[in-house]
């Protein structure tokens, strides 16, 4: 009887990494859509592209246990943070209608150069700050 050989789910053959298209950027405002903190809104405090998950202010608070240690002047004890969600979780906030929207591209051409802005579906506002 042939042994059948186990392959993990979480690195793809080859060892290559899948980048998870984000359309979310650092300081964006977001609506957490599902899980335990639906409803929840916050800012975007990081991104890992990798592994397709955010960081979202005051959202998903975890209990973190902290050994002191004074070399490092660490005080110790029990500290709350966030824990990052998946990208799938949440939806990016219109700063024009105020409403949990999905991201459409445009394409605008400034004289000979072409930039690729996020705007909003519903409305058309544009999502990214001008530079």
């Amino acid at each position: 009887m042939a042994r059948s050989t186990k392959v993990s789910r979480r690195k793809m053959p080859g060892g290559l990494k899948i980048r998870v298209r984000v359309d979310l950027k650092k300081n964006d405002t977001v609506k957490v859509i599902a899980g335990r903190d639906k409803g929840k809104t916050g800012r975007v405090l990081s991104i890992d592209r990798e592994a397709g998950r955010v960081l979202v202010e005051h959202v998903a608070m975890v209990k973190r246990h902290t050994r002191p240690n004074p070399s490092k002047q660490i005080k110790g004890g029990i500290a709350e943070r966030e824990s990052p969600v998946s990208s799938s979780n949440v939806l990016l906030v219109c700063p024009g209608c105020h409403k949990a929207v999905r991201v459409a591209h445009k394409i605008e051409k400034i004289g000979d150069k072409t930039r690729r802005l996020r705007v909003c579906r519903k409305c058309g506002a544009p999502l990214d700050k001008k530079a």
